[in-house]
């Protein structure tokens, strides 16, 4: 039995104290496996939470959507979004652009983080995102497609 509730916040904390130096892998199939230590995970989370809250105003219960293949990024947010109070909203690459746009707009997702190598998908959509104010690029992409949406 445990005498502290259990929150992502308090398990992130746990991780980067007890399992800092343990590594989380990822790799994408176009290089070598990058590797991040626990406790730089949870610095990067902690630095993303701090960053959504204080520069773009996310609020607590606030929807913030990820858009991201399973990677080390992903996992930063997985945990920095919930530990900050806001609502984790995963959106499945896979569905058709429409059914996107639809569950974005269902949800109220204020921002949207996504991997740059998925910005080709995402902005065809932004036009039609109603209540997507931010989307945050994660890695390599062409930021460009961006700036015609």
């Amino acid at each position: 039995m445990q005498d502290v509730p259990l929150l992502i916040s308090r398990i992130l904390t746990h991780g980067s104290t007890i399992h800092g130096t343990s590594q989380v892998t990822t790799w994408t199939g176009e290089a070598e496996p990058h590797r991040r230590s626990f406790a730089e995970i949870g610095a990067r989370a902690a630095q993303l939470a701090h960053a959504l809250r204080e520069d773009l105003g996310v609020a607590d219960n606030e929807r913030v959507a990820t858009l991201m293949w399973n990677n080390s990024e992903h996992v930063e947010a997985y945990f920095a979004i919930p530990s900050m109070g806001a609502v984790l909203h995963t959106l499945n690459l896979r569905l058709p652009a429409e059914q996107l746009a639809w569950i974005v707009n269902h949800a109220a997702d204020r921002v949207v983080i996504a991997n740059g190598s998925l910005l080709p998908l995402l902005a065809p959509l932004l036009p039609h995102l109603k209540t997507v104010e931010h989307v945050v690029v994660s890695g390599p992409g062409d930021r460009s497609a961006l700036a015609d949406a």
